[in-house]
Parts: structure tokens; sequence; C-alpha cells
């Protein structure tokens, strides 16, 4: 069986089963939620098992997504990857538009004042609705908010770093 590359991102899992044709319910962490439903095929990883999968029809469903996969021919098809995570391989994705990232990019690199010092690595983001907020973790965790020009002040993503405006004692 084939196994998903180095870049697999998360893109989202199954949470239930949608009609008697096969559909899955899915909660999905694209944006916007319905994204996921235009990639041609999925990794689907369940039982600790990944395989890739054919969509076959997928669209936006209330506040989630409904799926249907190729091989998911009936209801009972479908309950059998409840659970199941979602996944697509970065090179999926078309490039990001100049001055953009995606978050999956910016993971792991070095975070560093304006000054050079080191405050650490991107271990994630958080959406707070006003802006995004970076989670940097060094020798503690700093919650850093990703306004560019303002406490962001440089992404090199081949030098592996990203400056930033930031009092280090904060």
């Amino acid at each position: 069986m084939e196994e998903p590359g180095p870049k697999r991102l998360i893109a989202g899992r199954v949470s239930g089963v949608y009609g008697v044709k096969g559909f899955v319910r899915v909660f999905s962490e694209t944006d916007p939620r319905a994204a996921i439903a235009g990639f041609p095929r999925l990794w689907v990883e369940h039982a600790g098992r990944w395989q890739c999968l054919e969509v076959e029809a997928g669209r936006a469903h209330g506040r989630g997504v409904v799926l249907k996969f190729r091989d998911t021919a009936d209801r009972e098809a479908a309950q059998a990857l409840i659970g199941a995570t979602l996944a697509i391989e970065r090179d999926w994705l078309p490039p990001p538009d100049e001055g953009e990232f995606y978050w999956a990019d910016l993971q792991g690199l070095r975070v560093e004042t304006v000054d050079g010092q080191p405050l650490g690595r991107v271990q994630g983001f958080i959406e707070t609705g006003a802006n995004d907020v970076m989670v940097v973790q060094g020798e503690r965790e700093r919650l850093i908010p990703w306004v560019r020009g303002r406490y962001v002040t440089d992404v090199d993503l081949e030098a592996g770093r990203i400056r930033v405006d930031w009092d280090p004692e904060f």
C-alpha cells in the first residue's frame, strides 16, 4: 500500500455518514471549509493504515462538508470511515501568492528578534478572529500576533527564519 509523502497536511476528519449512498460528513480544516471537496483524491488514515481514495463528489453542507469517495458505495462502507483522518500532500496545493504563506510551510522555522536574539521555533498557529497568533516554543512558550509589518518583520523560508519585533522578556 502506498504511503503519503513527508509533507502530508491534515485536511479534516470523517465525523459521520450522510444518506445511504456512501457519503460521509467531514469536519474540514481547509479555508474555506468546502475547499476539501475540490481535491481529486485524499489520503485517508483509519485503523493505523493510510490509503489514497478518489473523491467522486463533495459539497458544503451546513457548517460542514459531505464527500463521496469512489470506493464507498453505500452507508455501510461510509460508516467504516467514521473517525478517519483526511490529509493532502503539500505539493497538491497551489503556490501561495507573493507575501503569503501556508502555515505548514512556517512550522518549525526559527524565530528571532530583529536584533537576532533567538526566541524558539514555530510550533503552530491559533486563529483568534482579529488576527492569527504564532505559537513559538523556546525556553518558554510565546504567543506572537501574526501582524506583518508590525510584529512580523521578515519571513525567509530559504533561511528557515522569521524575524519579529518582539521584546524577548515578554
